[in-house]
């Protein structure tokens, strides 16, 4: 980078996720001189990783399909996704402001390129609002990243920010670590923090969260809660830090790529697949959302509730099944933190059918024992006795027999609800407990800036995307991805607007 660029430099972007390639483009689009950092080698953070779902009313295509749709409704039916109790301590008057403006995002991103099939249901939305891009998020990494680039944003990987540099009270840049070597880099109008959530930072879930759940992984491992951490180096409020989503089992990823992770990603590539979605049969349609639903979602609950039980490695039962999120905990407590879930004829023929499913993306597709056993065979093997099914996983068969069976006995473990029996078994796994994301963070007013514990701005201090949830509750699907772009889009807006 030369000298005069530096000096000249009016935003530093922390993170190169959603959110802070939303920002830099946005900041790009005003004129402003961008520095984005990531301490990763490569960009895409945990938007990079998703299958990509915007959330959003008042859209083109609702209009398309004759849906008439409005934030208000919006935010009324966002606030009946979570739990109570988690949804009373959501900042409602932000998640309002958010959704007005996410319609007018999606159009943004749509004028980049992207193509977006839907919008599709999910309950208890009471019109269609899920939006998802084509073919998966990394199409938000690729055409950002390129956007910001011919716009003269520089980007550096492989920076880790340390600490915020301040003068007479205002943040003025940040301390940088590059190949070992520590720099300092300064901005005119503001640091902008969009390095994702905490949900991989053990020490930071136990403080917060409890002992007992240090030991679950995040989905993403470097989501490691930087932004944060940096939030409370300058003394800003922090807020909901005990929400996340999960812990939840879920399937362990498969060995190679994902065929949704191997489709192109270029603007080019994605427009061209965009224009030809139309002309696509609908049956490849629903067999690439089926592949997407083996990927990417966790098995039902109702699996357990009806009797199917866990295993670990050694093939014992070592948890009561229907104890949420005691049963969570304990599989990130077994060796390699992984566990196995046991299905009896009766189960397998329950969960063959409609309405009983191994996984879903609601009214979209339904994922069965079938699918799993053809889409998935890492983590999904049948078998017509239990030795069998032993050998084919490498268990211990007297073990394992004994824990269907319910003869096995272990100090802790609850009586299993029924002896499992038949001629057909099935493994699933194996599977992990995640946190899906972290619902904490700073506490930010509509400009962005971060507030301190007065509810006063921290001068030259944005957070957006998950670092500056602002008390925001955004369960069901799509609404993160959509705040990351929606919170990116509008900082530029308003850092173009400010007094360096």
């Amino acid at each position: 980078m030369h000298p005069s660029d530096a000096e000249n430099r009016d935003v530093i972007i922390v993170g190169g996720g959603g959110s802070g390639l939303a920002a830099g483009v946005s900041c790009a689009e005003q004129g402003l001189k961008v520095l984005l950092l990531e301490k990763q080698p490569h960009l895409g953070g945990t938007t990079g990783i998703a299958v990509g779902s915007f959330t959003a009313s008042g859209t083109r295509h609702q209009r398309k399909n004759n849906i008439d749709d409005n934030s208000v409704d919006h935010n009324e039916d966002a606030g009946q996704f979570a739990q109570p109790e988690d949804e009373a301590a959501g900042n409602h008057e932000l998640r309002a402001f958010f959704l007005s403006h996410a319609g007018d995002t999606l159009g943004w991103l749509e004028k980049m390129g992207l193509r977006f099939h839907g919008p599709s249901p999910e309950p208890p939305n009471r019109v269609p609002r899920m939006h998802n891009v084509v073919p998966n998020a990394k199409s938000y990494i690729a055409a950002l990243q390129l956007r910001l680039v011919r716009l003269g944003g520089h980007i550096m990987t492989n920076a880790s920010v340390e600490g915020l540099l301040r003068t007479d009270g205002r943040v003025t840049g940040v301390t940088v670590s590059m190949n070992g070597i520590q720099r300092s880099e300064t901005c005119r109008r503001g640091v902008v923090l969009a390095a994702g959530d905490y949900a991989s930072n053990a020490q930071m879930i136990a403080e917060h969260k409890g002992d007992a759940f240090a030991a679950v992984d995040g989905i993403n491992p470097n989501a490691t809660g930087d932004g944060h951490r940096l939030v409370a180096s300058a003394r800003g409020q922090l807020l909901n830090m005990s929400i996340t989503y999960g812990p939840e089992l879920r399937f362990v990823p498969p060995p190679r790529k994902s065929f949704s992770q191997l489709l192109p990603s270029n603007p080019t590539a994605v427009k061209l697949m965009g224009t030809l979605l139309p002309f696509v049969p609908k049956i490849l349609i629903n067999a690439f959302i089926k592949r997407l639903l083996v990927t990417w979602q966790h098995p039902e609950d109702g699996l357990l509730d009806d009797g199917a039980i866990l295993i670990n490695k050694h093939g014992q039962r070592f948890c009561d099944e229907l104890a949420s999120p005691g049963r969570e905990i304990a599989v990130a407590n077994q060796p390699d933190k992984v566990a196995w879930i046991l299905l009896d004829e009766s189960i397998i023929k329950r969960y063959s059918q409609w309405p009983h499913f191994i996984s879903t993306a609601p009214e979209i597709a339904y994922a069965y024992v079938d699918d799993y056993l053809r889409l998935r065979p890492d983590v999904a093997v049948a078998a017509n006795s239990l030795q069998q099914l032993a050998t084919q996983r490498n268990l211990p068969t007297a073990a394992l027999q004994a824990a269907a069976t319910g003869t096995q006995t272990v100090d802790g473990v609850p009586k299993i609800k029924r002896p499992l029996q038949g001629n057909r078994w099935v493994l699933l796994g194996p599977v992990k407990s995640y946190f899906t994301t972290t619902e904490g963070g700073a506490a930010i007013d509509t400009s962005f800036r971060v507030l301190d514990n007065n509810d006063e701005a921290i001068n030259g201090l944005y957070a957006i995307g998950q670092n500056g949830l602002g008390g925001q509750i955004l369960w069901g699907h799509g609404l993160h991805i959509a705040w990351a772009m929606t919170s990116g889009r509008l900082v530029g807006r308003v850092l173009a607007e400010s007094n360096p």
